[in-house]
């Protein structure tokens, strides 16, 4: 059903204070995971959330590298008006991601808060208010906010109304790229420490023997580790001050990430001007040095085609 638009009121960290993610609370006495809505699109017949069109509803955001890897598998498999999708403001406070005018409202729901979504599946909801968000529109909830699943599922449940010529997840390539992700998801945990020139180097190692991840065809572990290397400066800020080295200094990175930016997938779901405002916010707490040097380098040979 489509609703009227409704947006939240602006950012004001000093009414609401400022975004902390929480654990939820524990039910019944367990414990429960960080991301704790864990449900799984199945085949029909299979599952309580079956892969149908229409079905189901995404809430992403341009800034959040786990959401929009999740946006670019929905464009790669022709998913666009099989599963739709909304984008959050890029901007929190204590009430979490919301509806502004910038990207639009909630035209499911008409949420004003993604907040309110959980709020709907599990009243009482205290815990952590993510993206990707995958709701379900018969049930009214929530199935999933578990980041690394969703995209699984996406590549592998619809392939009757998008793109089945489309083979994100092979099956000779699954344990492959199950691994890379925990390897991708560690690198970024880290933070960019000083593990984080080693991760850098055998990246650029690997991409030196095959156009993409796992030899010549686009994969999950593609979309994952092009994400990273677009928020390069923020991921990796502590290995730059480390040896100074940006991006462009990687020339198989730098040649595949630019290359894989030409593709539709790519370009059609990142916002420039989103990832450099959330770089120069995180950086500009930081006193200059090599990180802003290579961020600044990397925007004018971007720029330069």
């Amino acid at each position: 059903m489509t609703t009227a638009a409704v947006f939240a009121s602006p950012v004001d960290t000093e009414v609401f204070g400022a975004y902390q993610a929480r654990h939820p609370s524990p039910r019944d006495g367990v414990e429960r995971p960080f991301y704790p809505f864990q449900d799984r699109i199945g085949a029909p017949g299979s599952s309580p959330y079956p892969a149908e069109p229409g079905r189901y509803h995404l809430y992403v955001s341009y800034g959040c590298p786990w959401a929009q890897i999740v946006s670019v598998v929905r464009a790669a498999k022709d998913l666009e008006e099989v599963v739709t999708a909304s984008y959050v403001d890029e901007e929190r406070d204590g009430r979490g991601w919301a509806f502004r005018e910038r990207f639009g409202p909630d035209p499911v729901n008409g949420f004003a808060l993604l907040r309110d979504a959980y709020e709907l599946t599990e009243p009482g909801y205290d815990g952590h208010i993510s993206v990707p968000t995958l709701w379900d529109r018969a049930t009214t909830r929530v199935v999933s906010n578990d980041f690394p699943v969703i995209p699984v599922d996406l590549a592998t449940r619809f392939d009757a109304w998008g793109d089945a010529s489309v083979d994100l997840y092979p099956e000779h390539l699954r344990g492959e790229i199950d691994a890379y992700d925990s390897r991708i998801t560690a690198e970024v945990k880290a933070g960019g420490l000083v593990d984080g020139v080693n991760a850098l180097d055998a990246h650029e190692a690997q991409l030196a023997e095959s156009a993409f991840v796992h030899g010549e065809t686009l994969t999950l572990s593609d979309i994952r580790l092009w994400v990273k290397l677009i928020r390069f400066e923020v991921g990796y800020h502590a290995a730059i001050e480390r040896d100074g080295r940006g991006l462009p200094d990687y020339p198989n990175l730098w040649a595949y990430t630019r290359r894989l930016y030409e593709r539709p997938e790519f370009a059609g779901t990142t916002r420039p001007e989103v990832l450099r405002a959330q770089r120069d916010r995180i950086l500009g707490e930081k006193p200059p040095g090599a990180v802003h040097e290579a961020a600044v380098r990397r925007d004018e040979e971007w720029a330069e085609g």
